[in-house]
């Protein structure tokens, strides 16, 4: 059984690597890859979800965007904790169920879930989460001795963070974050934007869950990004993007590249457990500090000028009576 997986990850390795080139079978064949092999191979992988196109005079070659591959995704990913276990689904209802769910035989590992679909996806506060099958990235990551080292709204704020440093690092798109963890970018650019509104448009969110009591407690860091499509104006709140509106290369668009780059950069809050260091890295990113905001918390409405983010205490308003008062991450969200 062994040797029938690691045949076709070796060839779905070999491909991926070739960028969407052809490889000959005289290559293939170089490579120890017979062509009994690799048809058997390739129908494995087909059944994973990859897609291939075949050429008598070129060969063969991976067809892109790429499946979500746990064995992509985990392949030399230079993490502490946060990764090393990956599942990939074509829909669930929700990642964030399914990685609770897998809480009890993830043996104390940090364990990260993937879908193509959801049909129960939901973002911070109840609200829904809307994502066309295979156009973003849907993962939910277990957090177990990692989750520890954070509190809830040092997590929040790092969940956020994560996904925009990894972003940038796998496309090169200064995504901005927005309180507590919406990760955003200017209309400019932006092809059918309204460039008359200054509103930056969502193009990712996270959230942070947790369940159990202190000895059983379960943390799961979700998050969404939007790849080559992202919700129409009307079913948001607040305008939408995707990152093939502001990414030239198509090539930087591959989704297993910019999930493994989110993952790092998770892998290195959760588990650096660095306050200040998050806090500063936070603010470079956020434009909204000293600019006049209204955050709805726990049933009440607060306006005032936002003075800064506390990975421990929150947001920190200043209202107009010269009241400063305390927001916290998990509970409080910006009125738009």
């Amino acid at each position: 059984m062994v040797a029938k997986v690691r045949l076709p990850n070796r060839i779905l390795e070999y491909l991926y690597d070739r960028r969407g080139e052809f490889v000959s079978p005289q290559e293939l064949a170089a490579g120890g890859l017979a062509p009994a092999a690799l048809q058997q191979a390739l129908e494995q992988l087909g059944a994973r979800g990859h897609r291939f196109e075949r050429s008598a005079g070129r060969g063969v070659r991976l067809l892109r965007p790429t499946a979500l591959d746990a064995h992509l995704i985990e392949r030399d990913l230079p993490v502490r904790q946060i990764g090393r276990h990956v599942l990939c689904f074509d829909g669930v209802a929700s990642t964030n169920d399914v990685a609770f769910d897998s809480a009890a035989k993830a043996g104390g590992q940090s364990l990260t879930v993937t879908a193509e679909h959801q049909t129960a996806g939901r973002g911070r506060l109840g609200r829904r989460w809307q994502s066309r099958p295979g156009t973003g990235i849907l993962a939910s990551v277990l957090l177990h001795e990692a989750g520890r080292k954070l509190p809830q709204e040092a997590l929040t704020i790092a969940a956020g963070l994560a996904v925009a440093e990894g972003i940038e690092h796998a496309t090169g798109v200064a995504a901005a974050v927005e309180w507590p963890n919406d990760v955003v970018v200017r209309p400019a650019g932006l092809a059918g934007a309204d460039r008359s509104s200054p509103s930056p448009c969502k193009l990712a969110g996270a959230m942070v869950e947790i369940r159990g009591g202190s000895r059983r407690r379960q943390v799961v860091v979700g998050f969404g990004i939007n790849v080559t499509a992202a919700p129409p104006a009307g079913e948001l709140a607040r305008p939408a993007a995707c990152l093939a509106d502001v990414v030239d290369d198509a090539s930087a668009l591959e989704r297993i590249g910019i999930l493994r780059a989110v993952l790092v950069r998770l892998d290195h809050w959760a588990a650096a457990g660095r306050t200040e260091q998050l806090h500063q890295s936070w603010l470079r990113r956020c434009e909204m500090i000293n600019t006049r905001q209204t955050v709805a918390s726990a049933g009440r409405r607060v306006t005032g000028r936002m003075l800064d983010v506390s990975p421990l205490s929150g947001l920190i308003l200043l209202t107009d009576s010269g009241e400063q008062v305390h927001l916290p991450a998990a509970t409080s969200t910006i009125v738009r």
